[in-house]
Order: structure tokens, then sequence, then C-alpha cells
């Protein structure tokens, strides 16, 4: 079994200490860095954007995984690409052509992955599956962070992992939304790949510690 992978969400960290705390991701046990880009109009809400994350790669050494709540984030690619991302995820619900934007995603030089949120069924990427280096499937609804975990999820990880596997595919899956130590290991035991979080680990006391707790939990 391949080790599973834990990338803290870039969301939750000291703003006014970012620095600190990308170094803090580089010394952990973590595997990615989870950079989540919000543009008000798909998700209710405004992050961060290519001058943040060209910051953050600058001390980075780990891999950035930056996920794009974006609409119509065909006409970012190329940019983000720049800025230092090495994974990119589009929601399957903000771009027509789903696969023209993988593909710009792949010839960018960039690992492509589709996000679903909660209530689009999993079904939908049947055909588009062996295009994905990975699916995140959200747990919350997109455009805040501390939000609570959603049950149904766990279903959805089942049944995307049957579609995977029926194809003989190395698709990962990553899970975003509510991660913590009480469900890291179940949400792995589903068929998830790679864990997200972010308040569970910057809201700790001992970020080194909670992330190396959680990345022994889901290898265990």
């Amino acid at each position: 079994m391949s080790s599973k992978l834990i990338a803290p969400s870039i969301l939750a960290a000291d703003f006014g200490n970012l620095q600190r705390d990308v170094k803090m991701v580089n010394q952990s046990d973590a595997d990615w860095f989870h950079i989540d880009v919000m543009d008000g109009h798909f998700v209710p809400n405004i992050s961060y954007g290519m001058p943040v994350i060209k910051a953050i790669k600058q001390h980075a050494t780990k891999p950035l995984d930056v996920h794009l709540m974006i609409e119509k984030p065909e006409r970012y690619i190329e940019e983000f690409k720049n800025v230092g991302a090495d994974i990119i995820t589009v929601h399957y619900e903000s771009t027509v052509h789903l696969h023209r934007t993988l593909s710009q995603i792949e010839n960018a030089g960039c690992k492509a992955g589709v996000v679903l949120n909660l209530t689009t069924p999993v079904s939908v990427l049947e055909d588009i599956l062996p295009k994905c280096y990975m699916v995140l499937l959200m747990s919350i609804n997109p455009g805040f962070g501390g939000q609570k975990f959603e049950e149904m999820t766990y279903n959805r990880i089942k049944k995307l992992r049957k579609m995977i596997d029926d194809q003989g595919l190395d698709t990962l899956i990553e899970i975003d939304g509510g991660v913590t130590n009480k469900n890291a290991k179940a949400l792995i035991d589903a068929g998830a790949d790679v864990l997200v979080s972010g308040s569970y680990i910057f809201r700790s006391e001992d970020q080194l510690q909670t992330i190396k707790d959680l990345k022994a939990l889901v290898n265990s």
C-alpha cells in the first residue's frame, strides 16, 4: 500500500506570519501545501491570488496543490503554473469544457484534477477519470474554513473508489473539509489517499506534532 498523504490547508494559516507557517509545513511530516483560491463568485468568499501563492512557493520545499474555487478557471491556468502550482484542481461545476481545461493544465506542465461539490454525483466523472491525476471530493460546502464534516462523504468515497478500481486507474482521491483525527482513519479506510486539513492543524497547540500524529494515523 502506498503512503497516504497529508496536505495542510494554508487558508487556515496565520497570514501575519505566513513565512513562519510555510517553514513549519516544510519541517513537518506533511506531503503537500493545499492552496485554496476563492474568487467571491463561484464561492461566497475571497481568499488570495497569484502574489501570495508566488510568495509561498519561494519558501515551500513541498509541492503546491492548488484548488481553484473560481469561475472559468481556464482563464488563469498558465498564471497559476507560473507562480508555482504543481497540481491544479478545478471544479466540475465551474468550467463548461472540462476535458479542455484538464488538457490545459497538463500542457502547462502541472498534474490535473477535478473537484466535486457535496451534491454533485461522482458518476459524472466516469468518462473523464482516465484524464484525472486526482479527484477532490468536498466534505463541506466550499467557501469557508472550519466547517463541520459531512458524513455523506464516506459513501461518496466508496463509490468513487469503485469507479477508479473498475477502470484500473491510479487516480488519487483527496478529501477537503472538516478533517481531524476523529475521521481521518475512516476516510482512508473508505478509499481516500490524500487528506486536506486546515483549522485542525493550524489551531492546534503543537502543529508539528498534530501533523505527525495525523500522518501516522492514516498510515497505520
